[in-house]
């Protein structure tokens, strides 16, 4: 692929979080893109999972964020160009349970990763991953914007907003003087997409609900948030990572990646969508006392669109017909079509003249 200028051809790449849900998307794009990528994370928990039907050629190292000596250990060893920092306790149900869990391992382990990039030389760009609930959510209809409050409710919300204020003060107090690496930070909406089993998120347990031949139980039907698939917000980490790489220092920033207005939809709608692509869908509403979780949440990606020029590729009818393609191509047939999912949405990005597709 020429995509992003080619300028990850040839270039050190290291994903945090490579073997995730994510991570293996990424990692595989990377590595068509022509990087020579590694990886710190900790093992796969569930089977099957994404990274073991791709197993891509990369230099992977089990290994927790949380240990600071062992990250900067790696990082030295690999010598990387570029990082993405994709680890993290990722799971706002899970943050409840064991809210240290989450809140070492997305503040402290932001922190372990940056300072390792820090004091590794060889580190140009860094893109750090966070998400769209890094925003104190007071259930407004406007799109939070980057400069809009951080905060959060439960610990996985509080944790991502503070992993932002570490990622700020590191950039403001390492990253900013001539000659050291470019610092940006990625807030994407509710992800979707093929390879996904991870617990307690919508199209995995309605996929799981599927193949047990049961109606999947759901809690908040009304609950509107930014739908997208997968790949939409990877294009737009790339397309910072390579402004990053390209010196471009107005890009050392935080940015939003999430859909249109027409991507914001309730969780009734994305089923009911699903449902049409795939009849054996069915589901039912869980009465029972659950949780907080905020229930409306909206980006404004205008940045994204005027600095970067990044914006979506697939409809979210479309995302969400790839996705389900995706799981009953591998339910029905055991085929994994990550690759040919790749190809179907560069080219459509290509079509459509987006920037980072231009050959």
């Amino acid at each position: 692929m020429s995509s992003f200028s080619g300028i990850y051809k040839n270039r050190r790449a290291l994903v945090t979080g490579h073997n995730g849900f994510k991570g293996t998307w990424l990692t595989h794009w990377l590595q068509q893109l022509g990087a020579s990528v590694s990886g710190i994370a900790l093992p796969t928990i569930t089977t099957p999972n994404h990274w073991g039907l791709l197993t891509p050629d990369v230099s992977g190292h089990l290994q927790d964020v949380r240990d600071a000596d062992k990250v900067l250990t790696l990082m030295q060893a690999e010598k990387p160009e570029v990082v993405f920092h994709m680890a993290a306790q990722p799971l706002v149900r899970r943050s409840y349970r064991d809210p240290l869990e989450t809140l070492s391992t997305n503040i402290m382990g932001t922190a372990n990763v940056l300072e390792a990039c820090r004091l590794t030389p060889s580190v140009r760009a860094i893109v750090v991953v966070t998400t769209d609930k890094c925003y104190e959510n007071i259930e407004q209809h406007r799109g939070y914007l980057e400069d809009d409050k951080l905060g959060g409710h439960d610990p996985y919300s509080a944790s991502k907003a503070a992993a932002e204020l570490v990622a700020a003060s590191y950039r403001k107090s390492f990253f900013s003087t001539a000659g050291a690496a470019l610092l940006g930070t990625a807030r994407a909406g509710n992800v979707i997409g093929g390879g996904d089993w991870s617990e307690d998120r919508l199209v995995p347990d309605l996929v799981r609900a599927v193949a047990a031949d049961q109606a999947l139980v759901i809690r908040s039907p009304k609950a509107t948030r930014p739908w997208q698939h997968v790949l939409e917000p990877l294009s737009g980490y790339l397309q910072l990572g390579q402004r990053l790489l390209e010196g471009d220092t107005t890009a050392a920033t935080a940015f939003n990646f999430g859909p249109d207005d027409a991507g914001n939809q309730t969780v009734e709608t994305v089923l009911t969508l699903m449902q049409k692509n795939w009849p054996a869908v069915n589901w039912q509403v869980d009465a029972s006392p659950q949780p907080h979780e905020a229930k409306l949440l909206h980006l404004d990606s205008a940045r994204a669109r005027s600095q970067l020029q990044w914006q979506p590729v697939w409809s979210l009818e479309e995302g969400i017909a790839a996705t389900v393609n995706w799981y009953r191509e591998y339910h029905e047939k055991k085929a994994v079509i990550t690759k040919e999912q790749l190809m179907v949405y560069t080219n459509a990005a290509r079509d459509a003249g987006i920037i980072w597709a231009a050959p």
